[in-house]
């Protein structure tokens, strides 16, 4: 079930506030371009969510689709144009996309597998660009894709696909995301098989605690009423389309705060953690940042802080299972272990390595793309092990889940649990938001409990691994 506090006391913070303190740009601007979109270090996009609801939105009539029937050509989502609706629930602003998924394959409606994983935003079409340097999704992204797709799967996974990038990809994020971990491996494999030997497969797991694919009306109906309960209703601009590759990410757009919804992945029983994910997690802490005097990159320096991550998303992937009754982290697991095997396996080798866990050749094919991006020839052993940090994050916070202070963990901003103990003399808490479903701190720790037991976890090879 959900934890619900009832009517939200904490003071709205005015949507523009949601970015201040992040260094600016030349000119004025903020973050940086890609796709239209300009995305901020502390809106980390999320790369398949996993998400659940614990209750079932009423039954209500999708609208119609006659729009795209009439030109099934997909158009990109609206990205400039957010019109308020006329309606009782007016103040929560909305845009939708009535575009086709981006996938040439895939049967227009057909629900998207929560275990792909391709939020890797299309390439622009070739042509004269203005841009310095790309956005790093788009710069991942190989432009020729679905090409090198058709020829692998013609050639029966045989083929290691011969990926082309639209500009140089960065050379200093491919040295640092060079070099996969081991760490965890065997509590990934670990995680894997406890899925496989309750269900079978992933797919069958999915079928059974997924829920149904929502309609745009019910998917309204569970963002507003989970907006009251975080008291962020209209702060936040919500997006559905049907044109977006990742199963949701936050962003900011014309300088508000906006969460992009793939409605082809929502489903009845997983969009609630979906939103614990985006907003529960990433907006909160970030709204709470704006107000700490370590929200720019000097004062993070001032203060001697670590990274958010890895507690930024593996406290994020945490809560988006945190409801289920089979909490389980396959998705982590997955990423971790096939990043992994990619560092010393060849594009085929690796394919032909996940048949074991992932039956889907469509899914299978996403995991590999995005554990070998950045690559060019991927005949050779490499990978891009930014991924590795969701699963990294999970444990480091189930490790020491008994002496966290969730509740500073959140009020402070982006900053790791490492960092709790030297800040909180510091912290500006008096406006600090914590979400609903962190309030009462004795279930909290329930539901972090059940999440290792459900996972085969145990504490103490946690400690081992995680030495103080």
């Amino acid at each position: 079930m959900v934890l619900d506090s009832g009517p939200q006391s904490y003071p709205q913070q005015h949507p523009n506030d949601f970015g201040n303190g992040l260094p600016r740009r030349r000119g004025g601007k903020k973050g940086s371009p890609c796709n239209g979109l300009r995305l901020y270090p502390f809106l980390s996009p999320s790369l398949s969510l996993e998400s659940d609801s614990s209750s079932p939105a009423q039954t209500t009539r999708p609208p119609s689709k006659a729009s795209c029937l009439r030109n099934p050509e997909p158009r990109p989502p609206p990205l400039n144009f957010c019109p308020a609706i006329p309606s009782p629930c007016s103040w929560m602003r909305r845009s939708e996309s009535t575009c086709a998924v981006n996938r040439r394959d895939r049967a227009r409606g057909q629900i998207r597998s929560a275990a792909s994983l391709p939020h890797i935003p299309r390439a622009r079409a070739a042509g004269p660009s203005n841009r310095k340097s790309p956005c790093l999704l788009v710069a991942l992204r190989p432009v020729n894709i679905e090409v090198e797709r058709e020829k692998f799967f013609q050639a029966r996974f045989a083929y290691n696909p011969q990926f082309q990038y639209e500009e140089p990809v960065p050379e200093a994020v491919l040295e640092k995301y060079k070099e996969a971990s081991d760490q965890f491996v065997s509590q990934a494999i670990g995680i894997i098989n406890a899925v496989l030997e309750k269900y079978g497969s992933y797919e069958s797991f999915e079928a059974t605690n997924g829920g149904k694919l929502l309609s745009k009306c019910q998917i309204w109906s569970i963002i507003r009423k989970y907006m009251q309960k975080e008291g962020c209703s209209g702060e936040v601009v919500v997006q559905l389309t049907e044109d977006l590759l990742s199963q949701a990410v936050m962003m900011v757009e014309n300088c508000r705060p906006t969460l992009a919804i793939n409605l082809s992945g929502a489903r009845q029983n997983w969009l609630e953690g979906m939103l614990r994910h985006e907003i529960g997690t990433h907006y909160i802490r970030g709204v709470n940042n704006a107000h700490q005097p370590w929200h720019s990159l000097e004062g993070r320096k001032q203060y001697g802080l670590k990274p958010a991550n890895p507690t930024e998303e593996g406290l994020a992937s945490l809560h988006s299972v945190l409801f289920r009754k089979q909490p389980f982290l396959w998705r982590a697991a997955l990423l971790y272990y096939t990043i992994y095997q990619a560092s010393h396996m060849s594009f085929c080798e690796l394919f032909q390595d996940l048949d074991r866990y992932v039956q889907d050749v469509g899914v299978r094919w996403e995991y590999c793309v995005r554990a070998k991006r950045g690559q060019r020839d991927t005949s050779k052993p490499g990978c891009f092990s930014k991924d590795q940090v969701y699963l990294d994050g999970i444990l480091r916070i189930l490790r020491h889940r008994q002496t966290i202070d969730f509740h500073l963990l959140a009020a402070l901003g982006k900053v790791s649990y490492e960092d709790i103990d030297h800040l909180k003399k510091f912290g500006a808490l008096d406006k600090a938001r914590i979400p609903h479903f962190m309030q009462d701190r004795e279930r909290y720790n329930q539901l972090l409990d059940h999440i290792v037991t459900t996972n085969c976890l145990k504490d103490e090879e946690l400690e081992q691994l995680l030495p103080d």
